[in-house]
């Protein structure tokens, strides 16, 4: 009885949580505070949508990647390339195929950016299966650097992402025809794009907590958090530690894929200079911050990562003018968010909302030592 009641609790929690997220741009609108705070939080989405997956990774299986931004490029660079002129301006044959563009509906965008990024996954995860801690954390760093480096140099002799210049002129995602970029009228009221866009990565991000939830209570992940805790055990229990390593990779990947897709419809223009090690290590503090392994937690960290430092721009620029320009803004809210960082790790080692179940001894153990 008590279990369902808590099952239930948590669905009235996650329910009441998607519709205060569902009328927060509508409150911002009606207050005028312009489409800003609307971007600063459909980007923040995103951030979640890639802490979410690389959860998977970190806090379930307990592998350390630091190149999961290249899941992000990956499918960035599938959507930009299939929904803007670049292939039809360098590629001839492209251009007699489809003389008008290759414009990909929502419904192709989404499987297709999450099965290339779930492709890419298993070909991280083959050769680093024997690797573990520092060692693994260094060569899902190299991945993510090829991949970038990739991104930068796949201009000659072919021109396939038009190196450090990126890919400008991408369409805007629509859904059933209706492109998201434009203002539409529902029963009166004005809804600017940015809350549109808003309201499909929300969607993106619940369907996302629900997947990792079901995944979280299935025989996958208790698979997977078996292996974090003692892989060598988990062998021995008849677990095949290849495979679900692989589907730990795969399964992450793709929601770094779907991240990337909608990232470059959002902005309309992608470069290399987006997927840099940096964002690697910020999507891995997103977790780490939160606590790992506990979907509310990495929601948290997500967010609060993704909007502190819009949030300290503005610190950052009045604590400039204190000091007469002497102190460079973007370097003072690095230094600002580092702080923060650091302080909230100190009180809070195990993250901001960790698992409650995390660190407590098994109730047949427990009793036995009582």
């Amino acid at each position: 009885m008590s279990t369902s009641m808590t099952q239930a609790q948590k669905l009235l929690a996650f329910g009441l949580c998607a519709l205060l997220a569902i009328s927060l741009p509508l409150f911002i609108t009606y207050f005028e505070l312009g489409n800003g705070p609307i971007r600063i939080f459909a980007i923040a989405l995103l951030y979640v949508l890639l802490a979410l997956g690389l959860n998977i990774v970190v806090g379930y299986a307990g592998l350390l990647d630091l190149g999961y931004v290249a899941f992000y490029a990956v499918g960035a660079y599938m959507f930009a390339l299939l929904a803007s002129p670049h292939l039809t301006m360098n590629f001839e044959w492209f251009a007699n195929a489809f003389p008008d563009g290759l414009h990909m509906p929502l419904w192709i965008v989404i499987p297709l950016g999450a099965g290339l990024a779930a492709i890419a996954g298993v070909i991280l995860g083959t050769p680093v299966l024997k690797l573990r801690g520092d060692y693994l954390a260094i060569v899902t760093l190299g991945f993510g650097e090829i991949i970038r480096v990739f991104m930068l140099n796949l201009e000659h002799p072919v021109n396939i992402t038009n190196g450090p210049r990126g890919i400008a002129g991408i369409d805007p995602i629509s859904v059933f025809g209706v492109p998201l970029s434009q203002k539409q009228t529902w029963f009166g009221l004005d809804i600017p794009g940015v809350t549109l866009y808003y309201w499909l990565f929300l969607a993106l991000v619940v369907v996302s907590v629900v997947i990792c939830f079901r995944l979280e209570n299935s025989r996958i992940g208790r698979a997977w958090m078996a292996i974090r805790e003692d892989e060598i055990a988990a062998k021995a229990m008849g677990i095949n530690t290849r495979n679900m390593k692989l589907l730990a990779f795969g399964m992450g990947a793709t929601f770094g894929g779907v991240a990337g897709a909608m990232f470059a419809g959002f902005q309309g223009f992608i470069s290399p200079e987006s997927f840099s090690l940096q964002e690697s290590i910020i999507i891995v503090a997103m977790v780490v911050l939160g606590g790992m392994g506990h979907l509310p937690g990495v929601v948290l960290g997500a967010l609060l990562l993704a909007a502190l430092p819009e949030v300290l721009r503005y610190v950052a620029g009045d604590l400039q003018n204190l000091t007469g320009g002497r102190l460079d803004a973007s370097i003072l809210r690095q230094l600002l968010i580092a702080l923060a960082m650091i302080i909230i790790m100190l009180m809070r080692p195990r993250g901001l909302w960790p698992a409650p179940e995390h660190g407590k001894a098994a109730p047949v153990a427990a009793k036995e030592a009582a």
